[in-house]
């Protein structure tokens, strides 16, 4: 009987989960790693699968998602890389290569999670060309010619990019601004990400945590974990 009483007060007590924090790529798209290998190939990147990282970008890539050098810096080191002038366009086509897929039941169920009151935003490692996309109606039209297209902006409370935060997951500091920005509470917040680094830290931090596979629908789980 006391167990039960004292189970009951736990629960009673325990914070309930008031904020969401969403990861971008392998959680609210899904990754296309080989075919943003054969994009950089094509526009003259052989070496594109050495380079580039499923997840966290490093060398020119990542001072690129760090937000150490711009679209331009990146766009002329990249040309003298590969050894021809490649245009904006070009090196958006080869990042845009990461979007396989923009699964409707993921938009649906950011839509629900913040009518039923959550607060939801985004924290992701990403580029300039990556959030150009972001925030164009082309997001919720990718791979399905869905029709109006919106733009990740309608779908999150705000949108947290390490290319403008000029920091990157899975370092501690990103992770307390948005907590800071945001007055979220770490016992009231949970995290979903398919990167067991990123989560480590959150977790570390006193954060909720949920690590889907990559690409792999989370609606389901959410809702486990919530309830």
């Amino acid at each position: 009987m006391e167990t039960q009483v004292l189970a009951r007060k736990l629960c009673i007590f325990a914070p309930m989960i008031k904020n969401l924090i969403f990861d971008m790529g392998g959680v609210v798209f899904s990754l296309g790693y080989e075919q943003a290998i054969r994009r950089f190939e094509e526009i003259g990147l052989s070496d594109a699968r050495r380079l580039l990282d499923p997840c966290v970008q490093t060398g020119l890539f990542g001072d690129l998602e760090g937000g150490l050098i711009s679209c331009e810096d990146f766009r002329r080191e990249l040309s003298s890389l590969v050894g021809k002038e490649l245009s904006w366009q070009e090196c958006a086509y080869a990042w845009k290569g990461y979007i396989l897929d923009v699964p409707q039941r993921n938009l649906d169920k950011l839509l629900e999670l913040r009518s039923r009151g959550y607060r939801t935003v985004l924290l992701s490692n990403t580029n300039p060309f990556i959030t150009a996309w972001a925030h164009s109606p082309e997001f919720s039209l990718t791979a399905s010619d869905r029709e109006p297209g919106r733009p990740m902006d309608d779908y999150f409370d705000h949108l947290y990019f390490s290319c403008d935060l000029k920091m990157m997951k899975p370092g501690e500091a990103i992770f307390r601004h948005v907590l800071d920005a945001e007055g979220f509470l770490p016992e009231e917040t949970l995290f979903i990400d398919d990167g067991e680094r990123n989560v480590a830290t959150a977790a570390r931090l006193g954060i909720h945590t949920l690590c889907p596979q990559g690409n792999s629908d989370w609606t389901g789980p959410i809702e486990d974990y919530l309830k």
